[in-house]
C-alpha cells in the first residue's frame, strides 16, 4: 500500500468510513486473543442498564447536587427533567447508531460514519474531557467522602493532603484579602479557612511553591486504573453488585428523609430566579454524561442492536427519577442556603441529628464513585483503541496486553491523566469542561442522525421515531421565545445591555455564544421547513447547543484551547496516517 497522501493537503478531511468499514475493521482487542478474536459477548440488557446506572449514580447524587442546590434552590429538580429530555433526545440518536454500528467507539465512531473523519478527531478528542477529565471531578469527590468517614472515625489526615494544590492557593488568597480589608478571621467560610490551613501548614517545596495534593484522589485513581489493567472478567457481576447497593441507599435517603421534610424550606421555589437554576446546569448535566458510556461496550454484548437502546432509555429514566426525587427531599430537609458541601447527603442527615445515617451515606458513596471511576475508566481506553485501530493515534494505543487481554498502555495513560489533576486541581473547573465536551458530543450525535437518517428511513433494528419537523420545529422555536419574554425578563435585560455595548466588550463577549445559537437557530429552522427534518433529532441538537450556551465564556475559551491541541496532533499525526485515507490513497 502507498504512504502517499491524496494530491490536495487537505482534501481527505471529511473522508466518511462506509458501514461496510466499520464492521469489518477487526477490534484492536483482538490481538493476542488467538483465533476467536474479539472480546467475549456476555452482557445482557440487565448487565447494561446496570452499567449505565453505575456511572450515572456516582459523584451527581453524592457530590455535585449539592452546589446545583444552593445556586438554584428547589427549582433545581425542574434542571433535572428539562437536562433528562435532552439527555432522552440523545440518548435515541445515540440508540439508533448502536442498532446500526454495533462496535465500540462510542460517538467517535458515529461521527466518522456521519460526518468524517475530521469531525470524529474532534469528538474522540472531546471524549477525553468526558471519561478521563469527567473521572477527575469523581476521583475529588471520593476523596470528600473518604477523608470525611475517616474524620468520623476519629482520624484525620493533615488537611495539606485532602486537597488540591489550585484549591488550597485560591481559598488562601480570598482571606488574605479578607484580612486585608480589616475583616477579622472569623468571617471567611469553613472552606475557606480549610484551604488556608492547608496552605499554611504544608511542606515548602521550592520558594513560596506548596506540597498541597489531594492523595486519596490520587491513591482511588490509581488503584482503579490497576484493576482495570490487570482485567476485570467478574466486572459485570461486581457492577451489578455496586449498583444494587447505590439503589438500596438511595431508597433509604429517600424513605427517611421524606420524614423530615419541611415544606417551607421549597419557598421561594426558585429563589435565584431562571438564572439562578441555569447555574447549576453544568453541576447537573455532569451528573448524566455516564449513560453514554454504555455505547463503549457494544463488542462485549450478547445483542448490541436490541439490547443498547433499551439500556439507554432504561438508565436514563431510572436516574432522572432518583434524581428529582433525591433533590426535592434534600432542599426540604434544609434551607438550600446550607447545601454548597461536597457531600450534601450526609451533611442533611448530620443536621437533623441522624448521624448513624450519615455515616451509612458516606461508607456507601466510597464505593458509588468506585463504581463510577471503574465505568469511565474502561471506556477511555475503548475510545483510544478505536482511533488507533483507525489510524488516527499511534498504534501503541491498541496495544493489548498479552496475558491479561486489556489496552494496556491506553490503560496506563488513563490512570495518569486522571490521577495527576485530581492531585492538583479545582473540582469546579473540571466539572465544567467535562460538560461542554459531553453536550458537543451529544450534539453531534444528534446532527449525525439528520445526515444519515433525516426521515427516519433507516431500516436499522432500532431507529429514532420520525415526526415531521416541517412546521413543529419553528413553532416551538417562537414558544420558547415566548416563555423566555414571559418568566425570564431579567435574563432578557441583561442581554440587551449587552448587545448594545453598555458595559463594554467585556460584557459582551459573555454573549457571544448566545449570539451564535440564535444564528444557527434561525438557519437550523429554515432547513427543517425546507428538508422536513426529523424533529427529535432536531430538538436534540438545539438542547444541546443551549445547554452549551449556558456554560460561559471561559469555559468555551477553555474548551477551544483544548481543540486547538487536539486539531494541532491531528494534523500532525493522525491525518498522515488515518488507514482511510491511506486506503483512498492507494
Amino acid at each position: 500500500m502507498s504512504n502517499t497522501l491524496p494530491p490536495s493537503r487537505f482534501g481527505g478531511l471529511f473522508r466518511r468510513k462506509s458501514l461496510t468499514d466499520i464492521l469489518h475493521n477487526p477490534p484492536a482487542d483482538a490481538e493476542g486473543h488467538g483465533g476467536g478474536g474479539g472480546l467475549a459477548r456476555h452482557l445482557t440488557v440487565r448487565d447494561l442498564t446496570a452499567l449505565g446506572i453505575a456511572a450515572v449514580i456516582g459523584a451527581g447524587i453524592f457530590s455535585t447536587i449539592g452546589n446545583a442546590s444552593h445556586d438554584g434552590g428547589p427549582a433545581v429538580s425542574l434542571l433535572f427533567v428539562f437536562t433528562a429530555i435532552a439527555c432522552a433526545f440523545s440518548a435515541l440518536c445515540y440508540a439508533q447508531f448502536a442498532a446500526t454500528i454495533p462496535v465500540s467507539g462510542s460517538a467517535y465512531t458515529y461521527a466518522y460514519a456521519s460526518f468524517g473523519e475530521l469531525v470524529a478527531w474532534i469528538i474522540g478528542w472531546a471524549l477525553i474531557m468526558e471519561y478521563a477529565v469527567g473521572n477527575i471531578v469523581v476521583a475529588i469527590s471520593w476523596s470528600d467522602y473518604f477523608t470525611g468517614l475517616l474524620s468520623g472515625v476519629g482520624w484525620d489526615m493533615p488537611v495539606w493532603l485532602t486537597m488540591g494544590m489550585q484549591s488550597a492557593h485560591k481559598h488562601y488568597s480570598e482571606v488574605l484579602a479578607l484580612m486585608q480589608a480589616g475583616q477579622p478571621l472569623s468571617a471567611a467560610t469553613a472552606t475557606q479557612l480549610e484551604g488556608y490551613n492547608a496552605w499554611n501548614s504544608a511542606p515548602t517545596l521550592f520558594g513560596d511553591l506548596k506540597l498541597v495534593i489531594d492523595l486519596p484522589a490520587g491513591l482511588i485513581t490509581l488503584l482503579i486504573t490497576a484493576v482495570v489493567y490487570i482485567g476485570i472478567k467478574e466486572s459485570k457481576n461486581a457492577s451489578n453488585l455496586l449498583v444494587l447497593l447505590k439503589l438500596l441507599v438511595v431508597a433509604t435517603v429517600i424513605a427517611v428523609g421524606v420524614f423530615y421534610v419541611n415544606p417551607d424550606n421549597w419557598t421561594p421555589f426558585a429563589p435565584n430566579g431562571v438564572g439562578g437554576v441555569l447555574k447549576g446546569v453544568s453541576a447537573v448535566f455532569f451528573a448524566y454524561i455516564g449513560f453514554d458510556a454504555i455505547s463503549t461496550t457494544a463488542e462485549e454484548c450478547k445483542n448490541p442492536q436490541r439490547d443498547l437502546p433499551r439500556a439507554m432509555i432504561y438508565a436514563l429514566i431510572i436516574c432522572t427519577v432518583l434524581y428529582v426525587v433525591i433533590t426535592l427531599v434534600l432542599t426540604g430537609m434544609v434551607s438550600y442556603t446550607e447545601l454548597g458541601v461536597g457531600d450534601p447527603l450526609a451533611f442533611v442527615f448530620q443536621k437533623v441529628g441522624l448521624n448513624w445515617l450519615a455515616g451509612v451515606v458516606a461508607v456507601s458513596a466510597i464505593f458509588a464513585m468506585a463504581s463510577v471511576l471503574l465505568v469511565f475508566q474502561i471506556g477511555q481506553p475503548r475510545i483510544w483503541m478505536t482511533m488507533s485501530r483507525d489510524g488516527l493515534l499511534p498504534p501503541v494505543f491498541a496495544r493489548v496486553h498479552p496475558r491479561f487481554h486489556t489496552p494496556s498502555f491506553s490503560t496506563i495513560v488513563t490512570g495518569f491523566f486522571v490521577g495527576v489533576p485530581a492531585l492538583l486541581l479545582n473540582m469546579d473547573l473540571v466539572i465544567d469542561l467535562t460538560s461542554i465536551g459531553t453536550l458537543f458530543a451529544f450534539a453531534l450525535v444528534c446532527g449525525g442522525i439528520l445526515v444519515i437518517d433525516p426521515h427516519g428511513q433507516s431500516d436499522a433494528r432500532f431507529k429514532v421515531p420520525y415526526i415531521n419537523g416541517q412546521f413543529l420545529v419553528p413553532i416551538i422555536m417562537l414558544i420558547g421565545l415566548g416563555l423566555l419574554f414571559s418568566y425570564n425578563q431579567v435574563g432578557l435585560a441583561a442581554f440587551g445591555s449587552a448587545v448594545r455595548g453598555d458595559g463594554g466588550y467585556e460584557e459582551f463577549r459573555h454573549y457571544i455564544p448566545m449570539l451564535v445559537f440564535i444564528v444557527f437557530c434561525i438557519g437550523l429552522a429554515w432547513l427543517s421547513f425546507r428538508k422536513k427534518l426529523s424533529l427529535l433529532p432536531t430538538l436534540g441538537l438545539l438542547t444541546n447547543l443551549y445547554l452549551m450556551t449556558q456554560l460561559g465564556i471561559n469555559n468555551w475559551l477553555l474548551f477551544f484551547g483544548w481543540l486547538i491541541i487536539g486539531l494541532f496532533l491531528y494534523f500532525n499525526y493522525g491525518y498522515k496516517h488515518s488507514k482511510l485515507g491511506l486506503k483512498k490513497a492507494a
